[in-house]
């Protein structure tokens, strides 16, 4: 399995061209961040994404946070995988999840039912599907999009980590514990480099947008010790939790807490201020 470096970033580029978005997948590399995180929601395709945007790098390591396992039969998925692992020649992490009830059930009209036994049986079938052409010399890493302690049993049970997203510190620590020393730990972390708190936390709430009203999150923040009320208010404590704002050595002190808790990885998601869905390549160049 191909080492991955302490940080990567975590972005979504299907606001930007094809050649925009290799163009930025460059700078990432060159600024020495050592993997790429894209996810899938409506956008692009992510495994057609990487396959073009592998062929513009050289180095950097590229990973789907994650490939919804709704939207691909398990042998496909591993197909996938195992096609952009050979052929990017081991630069390849899999990240998958089980998404949400709203867009896998309310937007897309597949079923979304008992999501921990779904994946559990996905991942089996997965593993027991053929696959018979030249593959990776091993294959992909595969983590989990695990937030709560069941779902990151499973990841340590049949699979290479866990893909945490809008977590804390903290829950860095749980997931450690709960994963073991061998497994990997990929953590998201949203980071504003602004000194101002008004901007900094209006930036953040527009990123917070719908995800605050998702039971797999609002569970999440809800076992971490905050109150609904505190999430439906946007409080200050609950959202300087989740998001890291300030200068960069404020900033940088929060992704070596992710470190010290057990993160082998952390995936950043730098948010231009007051335009959190455009990634803020200053930040990116001052926390590479």
């Amino acid at each position: 399995m191909r080492k991955i470096g302490p940080r990567g970033v975590w972005c979504a580029t299907d606001g930007m061209n094809a050649s925009a978005a290799a163009s930025f997948v460059q700078r990432v590399e060159g600024l020495g961040y050592s993997a790429i995180w894209l996810p899938e929601v409506f956008g692009r395709d992510p495994f057609a994404h990487i396959a073009f945007l592998a062929t513009e790098a050289s180095s950097i390591l590229f990973a789907t946070g994650i490939a919804n396992i709704h939207h691909r039969l398990p042998g496909v998925m591993k197909q996938a995988s195992n096609t952009i692992a050979e052929q990017t020649d081991g630069r390849f992490i899999l990240g998958l999840g089980v998404s949400h009830h709203t867009v896998v059930e309310g937007l897309r009209g597949l079923s979304y039912d008992k999501p921990l036994t779904t994946m559990r049986r996905y991942l089996q079938a997965m593993d027991a599907s053929p696959f018979m052409a030249v593959g990776p010399s091993e294959p992909a890493p595969r983590v989990l999009a695990a937030l709560g302690p069941k779902m990151l049993a499973l990841a340590a049970e049949n699979a290479d980590g866990a893909h945490p997203y809008w977590t804390t510190p903290e829950h860095t620590a749980e997931a450690r514990a709960i994963l073991g020393p061998e497994k990997l730990l990929c953590v998201e972390q949203k980071v504003v480099l602004s000194t101002d708190p008004a901007d900094a936390r209006a930036t953040a709430i527009g990123a917070l947008g719908i995800y605050a009203d998702l039971p797999n999150y609002r569970n999440n923040w809800l076992r971490l010790g905050y109150t609904n009320e505190q999430i439906d208010a946007r409080d200050d404590a609950f959202i300087d939790a989740v998001v890291a704002w300030g200068p960069a050595q404020q900033i940088e002190a929060r992704l070596q807490a992710h470190i010290d808790a057990g993160a082998d990885h952390v995936c950043i998601q730098a948010l231009t201020p007051n335009n959190p869905f455009q990634p803020d390549e200053r930040a990116l160049e001052e926390l590479a």
